[in-house]
């Protein structure tokens, strides 16, 4: 089983080095591919981070679209012990899958971070974590986010003890940036985010509900719906 320990360096002259920071993020079939590579990009590239893609078997896990698989390197059976979870979300409107969300229940106490961009929110609130806590997730699903028992607050990312949220999709290069600056202190985080050239610019101001006219926000949260209903690429 591999812990963070496992992964820990030795120097030159025999002593151990300081250990990594074990990163898990989280894979399931139909994941929404941004919501974990946009957070691994920005975390994979930070010195003394150790980021490992899990899910429940190693191996190709294919995205919510059917067209983009990524590779879990190891299984949740042998990610014991991680210091930082990061779950994306997916489109399907299934039940959590329950492997990962047994995972998440075991491992949270556990870790220094745990977090979640878009809906992998309601992957915490149903491992118990989010029970009446303020928490984020993308705005077409909040209702669903607070069925479960959390606070839905429309924030792009939301930071409550150990647990950061992030809102929909691209929000997670946020979540990441400001988990780095908690985790190594904002110059860092701040060096990274230029690396990546991370400044948006959106040619369009319609990236949240509160911006657009109602209309438009029916609209698109009835196209997401019909996607979320159909049977997921990734299943076929």
């Amino acid at each position: 089983m591999l812990t963070a320990d496992d992964h820990a360096p030795t120097a030159a002259d025999g002593g151990q080095q300081p250990k990594p920071v074990t990163i898990a993020l989280v894979l399931y079939p139909g994941f929404t591919a941004l919501d974990i590579i946009g957070p691994f990009e920005v975390l994979a590239f930070a010195p003394g981070h150790d980021a490992v893609f899990v899910a429940a078997e190693p191996g190709p896990v294919t995205d919510d679209t059917g067209r983009c698989q990524l590779i879990a390197s190891a299984s949740l059976d042998q990610v014991t012990a991680p210091d930082v979870v990061v779950i994306g979300g997916t489109l399907s409107t299934k039940e959590p899958d329950q492997e990962v969300v047994q995972w998440l229940r075991r491992v949270h106490p556990g870790t220094t971070w745990t977090t979640s961009v878009c809906t992998g929110a309601i992957y915490l609130a149903a491992a118990g974590i989010l029970d009446g806590q303020d928490a984020t997730t993308h705005w077409a699903w909040a209702g669903e986010l607070e069925r479960r028992g959390a606070r839905y607050t429309e924030q792009r990312v939301v930071e409550r003890g150990k647990v950061i949220t992030a809102a929909g999709v691209s929000a997670g290069i946020d979540m990441a940036l400001t988990l780095l600056a908690r985790l190594h202190g904002p110059e860092i985080a701040m060096g990274l985010q230029l690396g990546i050239e991370y400044d948006p610019q959106p040619p369009f101001d319609t990236g949240s509900p509160s911006k657009v006219p109602p209309e438009m926000v029916e609209v698109v949260r009835s196209q997401l719906y019909t996607l979320a209903a159909a049977e997921p690429a990734s299943s076929k």
